[in-house]
């Protein structure tokens, strides 16, 4: 009975169900409901998945009328384990989570966390990231062996399926390391399996060839001839990742769905039917036939949109477009359901990923000006933060205040021109447990709404909503005035992003020194982009204030370096509903906050200068600018102003911060906040910027979604001396009554100041 689980666990799974062959016979009672539970198990890891549901289905009954906690512990867990094979994730979770109850009732600490880790399996495969991960966080303390390496394949498979292979693939590795050196045979075929996927979603289908390969050939040498169709399944999605477009590969495809259809991966048999249907669309064949058993309502989110998207696909080649309008809208639905679970920004930035081509289609149908926009903000409404008021965490905030401690240890380490090398694994270490803690947390909050057009145009009144739209690597612009929307073809978006990267270069270098080819540089690619984005647009928006919504590397641009825009008031947002909600943002009630951060020599003056127009304020400079009193100010402030070293971190823009006395306040830290504050005035280095393209994961995008009408900040470098007088004369303005891109506008502008941007309401 036991020789059938460890033959298992080494891959000898045809010889395991021989044994339980041979013992069946003669075990009886309890031994024989512990066999049918390893017999189960061995039938799931062969990939006859109806079998192993079968037998674990007829000794349930038995088992549940015995005293024998342990066999039915494990047995129920097989059963669940069989249920999500088989994409059925209801059956899945209801098995689990008695497998979890009963272990727990009888004090079975290894095997609740077996059932519990496998729970969080079946959580994943339906979507719901964040539950997944506290349910391994609760499992993993509790696993050993191979028990441990199983649930850490399924973590990996869930960062995989959350769109973050890279952070999946050390995960996979360290446990494929693992299992190779324990003999854990099985484990190893399904790892290199699970590697094949996280090349795939990483970009890299060479790579995953080789590994699916390799799994294919252990999954042969084991006689697990199921998992051999899930390797199939993978060597046919790198094919098309590689560019093949053959009758070969539709063949292979169709009948590669039919094997694993008959062999209860119905998951895997719908991905492979939506990449024959692909194919036959490219070769210019009839895809329908395909299509009609792919599941669009059940299964992973991702399946289901892809499937949207390959009947939005044949729609549109049989010139139904209402059709194909119809299967986007209903792809977008899933994405967007798919959204609400997830409380991590970087979580919804990843999802969006996943619509990205559906979206792209979307906008090709898009006929009107009111149609490209509804279109457009929707896609961008997906990638948004959400406003998460989440339950304490000791653990993530022993995490921040750890890496604070650290941060500030590798700064003063390098200031001194010493080597901070022996910390940086302590700092990604850190990172990555706070990046850990933060995606478990539930969504719990409403998902941003798209506002309607009506509401836009009334909310504008005389202002202008300009709206950047890249499709078919085509610019578009959108504008919104006097409650018309009007499409603009503006050209190709890479002369656009050549002139921005140039534009971009030019001020990082001004701002270190005056430099003549700089400045005349950036001088020539403004001019070169006012034409290009805003001399289209003259007729509709005359000189009336704009709502700018930039689109990927605009997001970086500094637009007030436009001509166009010298001394006219515009706000920039991640979208038109973002601004609609910034707008109607409460009137400020509360205090003032100035805040001075070290090692920067102008910043005490500065705070000093404000001080005298708002006498009220709570300052906070040298060591009582530290970055949890900081955020504690913040709270239900009025207007926040920070004067401090900022960074922006192109790896992870939630890793972006403002450097304090006793390390940074990041991105991260603002999720406590209850009160957002109303205006936010950052005065530091490339901190407007934003990341994870028109998510705007940057701090001023994570103040807006927290709930700040507007923030003020720059996305290029600036020049520290050149900051105290230009901030002093912008809350000046906005003191005597003016809205802050007024303000803004008023004031004139150097190569020094030019990144500063209104955000938000403006």
């Amino acid at each position: 009975m036991n020789l059938v689980g460890l033959l298992t666990a080494r891959g000898d799974v045809n010889e395991a169900l021989a044994r339980a062959d041979e013992a069946q016979p003669v075990l009886h009672g309890r031994d024989a409901d512990r066999l049918a539970a390893n017999r189960a198990c061995a039938l799931a890891r062969a990939g006859r998945l109806d079998e192993a549901h079968a037998v674990a289905e007829a000794a349930l009954p038995r088992l549940r009328e015995g005293n024998d906690a342990a066999a039915l512990n494990g047995l129920l867990t097989n059963l669940g384990l069989a249920c999500a094979f088989r994409g059925d994730y209801d059956g899945a979770e209801q098995a689990l989570a008695e497998a979890v109850a009963v272990g727990e009732a009888a004090g079975l600490c290894h095997q609740t966390a077996m059932s519990k880790g496998n729970l969080a399996f079946a959580v994943s495969r339906r979507g719901d990231a964040p539950r997944a991960l506290r349910l391994f966080a609760e499992a993993e303390p509790g696993l050993t062996g191979e028990r441990l390496a199983q649930c850490r394949f399924d973590q990996a498979e869930t960062l995989i399926m959350a769109g973050l292979p890279d952070e999946a693939r050390p995960v996979l590795t360290a446990a494929l390391e693992a299992a190779m050196a324990n003999g854990y045979g099985c484990d190893v075929a399904d790892g290199f399996l699970l590697l094949a996927h996280a090349e795939l979603a990483g970009g890299n289908p060479e790579d995953a060839t080789a590994a699916a390969e390799h799994a294919r050939t252990m999954f042969a040498e084991q006689e697990r001839t199921g998992w051999m169709l899930l390797a199939e399944h993978a060597l046919l999605r790198a094919r098309w990742a590689c560019g093949e477009r053959s009758p070969v590969l539709l063949r292979s495809a169709a009948a590669t769905a039919e094997r694993l259809e008959g062999g209860g991966w119905s998951d895997a048999a719908d991905e492979a039917r939506i990449v024959a249907a692909r194919v036959a669309l490219e070769l210019g064949r009839p895809a329908g036939h395909l299509l009609s058993s792919v599941g669009r309502s059940r299964g992973r989110a991702s399946t289901q949109i892809a499937a949207w998207h390959a009947l939005a696909l044949e729609r549109a080649a049989r010139h139904d477009r209402e059709g194909a309008v119809a299967a986007v809208n209903a792809g977008l639905r899933v994405t967007e359901e798919h959204a609400e679970v997830l409380g991590a920004l970087d979580l919804r930035a990843r999802a969006a990923g996943f619509a990205a081509e559906l979206a792209e289609l979307g906008l090709a149908l898009a006929r009107s000006a009111a149609e490209l926009l509804a279109v457009e903000e929707r896609r961008r409404a997906i990638a948004r933060p959400v406003r998460v008021r989440p339950p304490a965490d000791p653990e993530r905030a022993a995490a921040l205040a750890a890496l604070r401690a650290l941060s500030s240890g590798h700064t003063a380490d390098t200031a001194r021109g010493g080597g901070p090398s022996a910390l940086a694994p302590d700092l990604g270490a850190l990172e990555a447990r706070i990046r850990s803690r933060t995606r478990c947390r539930p969504s719990g909050a409403a998902p941003p709404r798209t506002a309607e057009p009506a509401e836009i145009a009334a909310a504008l009144g005389d202002r202008v909503l300009v709206e950047l739209v890249a499709t078919g690597g085509e610019l578009h612009a959108v504008t919104v005035a006097d409650g018309l929307p009007r499409r603009h073809p503006l050209g190709p978006c890479e002369g656009v992003d050549r002139e921005t990267g140039l534009l971009r270069f030019a001020a990082r270098r001004l701002a270190e020194r005056d430099d003549p080819q700089a400045l005349a540089t950036l001088t020539a690619a403004a001019e070169r982009l006012d034409r290009l984005l805003l001399g289209p647009l003259g007729p509709v928006t005359g000189d009336r204030d704009l709502v700018i919504a930039p689109t990927g590397a605009l997001h970086g641009l500094p637009w007030a370096a436009l001509p166009s825009l010298a001394g006219r008031p515009f706000t920039v947002v991640p979208s038109a509903s973002a601004w609609l909600q910034a707008h109607a943002a409460a009137p400020p009630g509360g205090h003032a906050v100035l805040v001075a951060g070290p090692d920067l020599r102008h910043a005490e003056r500065e705070v000093a200068a404000l001080q005298r127009l708002h006498p009220q304020a709570r300052v906070l400079t040298g060591v009582q600018a530290r970055a949890e009193a900081v955020r504690d100010a913040l709270d239900g402030a009025s207007l926040a102003h920070i004067a401090a070293h900022g960074e922006f971190r192109e790896s992870n823009a939630l890793f972006s911060r403002l450097r304090l006395a006793d390390g940074p306040l990041m991105v991260h830290d603002l999720d406590d906040l209850a009160d957002a504050p109303h205006l936010v005035v950052l005065s530091a280095c490339d901190i407007g910027r934003a990341g994870e393209g028109d998510a705007v994961l940057g701090m001023a995008g994570a103040l807006l979604a927290l709930g700040t009408a507007t923030v003020i900040a720059s996305v290029t470098p600036v020049r520290d001396e050149a900051t105290p007088e230009f901030m002093a004369a912008f809350h000046a303005a906005v003191a005597s009554g003016r809205r802050p891109a007024e303000a803004l506008a008023a004031l004139p502008r150097t190569p020094a100041t030019t990144g500063f941007l209104a955000m938000g309401a403006g």
